[in-house]
């Protein structure tokens, strides 16, 4: 039963994923009918399968956009619409995670194992590689490089303390979501504000370098008293030189992790070109993307046994594994295309008009906030910032489409650290053993102070 019901969720996305890539080239019309239909088919199969807060929270936005769809009197053709408002983000989910295949690969794992035996031996430089590290594994992996770069890190007993550790990780993983061109709220986010990539790739970047600046920053004290311990230690009990026996790293490990680099460089780099070459949607770009060149580059370095392998478990596994998050993902979406169909779109100026100050400011202010602080108590991100990105008119609240996008995608990334609903801190609070809010807790200063600098830093661009 378990196995057929895997094969239905396999076939079910993967058919979804496929009809959006089919429309987003041809436009044929009768196709974005059929993806309305199988989008409200795909969340009607898998919501009773969902469990705990997912599933109260789908129910509730299918049942909300149903009834916000009758009440306006909508036709066919509108819930189709607005059951595909987030169709680009399932499609995403059941592609991108291709190009994890060849970063996998054992042989890279076993060099950053001795790197970060050998090279991160400090409190301070043991917390910023763990952050780097999660941030580009996760580009590529997502949540996966939380497990990933976990293993990595053990090795240290001495500095991977739990706080330090889970900090580290999700401060590096929200990093990833500010430029991530592989992330749901990127492809959400570009598709809804019709903006490339590449014209928000700048920014976000800096983004996320300030985010790193101020996670290092609010844990020096913790750094700081790190060391001072390490340092009496070794005064008692000097360290042994050379690798342990646990990390065994490859002969050639700098030659390795050069070509790891590589391949990262080398798969942003060939998002950008497709984007701007072809003008294709960065969701398009990217899946096409993701189908050819892990394929392309497991043949050059012939591991293409490792590559049918992992490319089988995406299919068997991983896709199936992602209803959870696809289901809600949609059920969100076709609640906020219900919304975009009311007067929210002219309600939110006149809120803004409302209130002594500038509307970039008060938009600014009251996104981060409001994103924040629902993501606090336990709301997805995705809501909120569906709503906001389908439902708000960047002209008539006096900003630029890039102005709103960095403040969602800014918002979506530092909020994500204190959800308790996140799968990053659910998923540190198994291999920890640490209570979710608790590891949650332990980002609040960091998630206070960008909460003051996300709002500021895109006011002071005047995009």
């Amino acid at each position: 039963m378990r196995i057929a019901a895997k094969a239905y969720d396999r076939v079910l996305i993967l058919s979804l994923a496929a009809i959006y890539i089919l429309l987003q080239i041809t436009r044929w019309e009768f196709l974005s009918d059929a993806l309305g239909v199988l989008v409200l088919v795909t969340v009607a199969v898998l919501l009773p399968r969902l469990k705990g807060m997912t599933r109260i929270l789908t129910a509730c936005f299918l049942i909300g956009g149903a009834l916000l769809m009758t009440a306006s009197g909508a036709g066919p053709r509108e819930w189709f619409e607005a059951a595909s408002v987030n169709a680009t983000v399932a499609t995403l989910f059941a592609i991108a995670p291709l190009f994890g295949i060849p970063v996998r690969s054992r042989k890279y794992e076993s060099a950053l194992l001795g790197f970060y035996e050998n090279r991160l031996t400090s409190p301070a430089g043991f917390f910023l590689g763990s952050q780097f590290l999660t941030m580009l594994m996760g580009v590529f992996i997502n949540v996966g490089s939380i497990p990933v770069v976990y293993h990595l890190a053990s090795v240290h007993t001495r500095l991977a303390k739990p706080g330090m550790l889970a900090n580290a990780l999700n401060r590096g993983f929200a990093g990833a979501i500010f430029w991530s061109p592989y992330f749901a709220a990127m492809a959400l986010v570009t598709t809804a504000l019709d903006l490339p990539w590449t014209a928000i790739l700048p920014y976000a970047i800096g983004l996320s370098l300030l985010s790193g600046t101020v996670s290092l920053l609010v844990e020096l004290p913790s750094l700081r008293k790190g060391a001072a311990e390490e340092g009496r230690r070794d005064e008692g009990e000097p360290r042994k030189s050379g690798p342990s026996e646990q990390s065994a790293p490859l002969a050639g490990a700098g030659k390795t992790l050069t070509l790891l680099a590589a391949y990262l460089a080398s798969a942003i780099i060939l998002v950008v070109a497709l984007e701007h070459w072809t003008r294709l949607p960065i969701v398009l770009a990217t899946c096409a993307a993701a189908l050819i060149y892990p394929f392309l580059w497991c043949l050059g370095t012939k591991e293409m046994a490792a590559y049918r392998a992992a490319f089988r478990e995406h299919l068997t596994v991983t896709v199936p594994s992602l209803r959870k998050e696809i289901t809600l993902f949609l059920a969100a979406g076709f609640f906020s295309g219900a919304i975009a169909g009311t007067s929210l779109g002219e309600w939110i100026p006149k809120v803004l008009d409302a209130i002594p100050l500038p509307e970039a400011v008060t938009l600014a202010v009251l996104t981060v906030a409001l994103i924040t602080v629902t993501s606090l108590i336990g709301l997805h991100p995705i809501v909120l910032v569906t709503i906001l990105a389908t439902g708000v008119d960047p002209a008539s609240v006096g900003v630029s489409p890039l102005f709103l996008a960095l403040l969602l995608l800014g918002s979506w990334a530092i909020s994500n650290p204190v959800s308790p609903a996140s799968a990053v801190n659910n998923l540190l609070s198994g291999l920890l053993g640490k209570d979710v809010f608790k590891l949650a807790a332990g980002n609040y200063k960091y998630v206070a102070v960008m909460a003051v600098l996300l709002p500021a830093c895109v006011l002071a661009l005047r995009l």
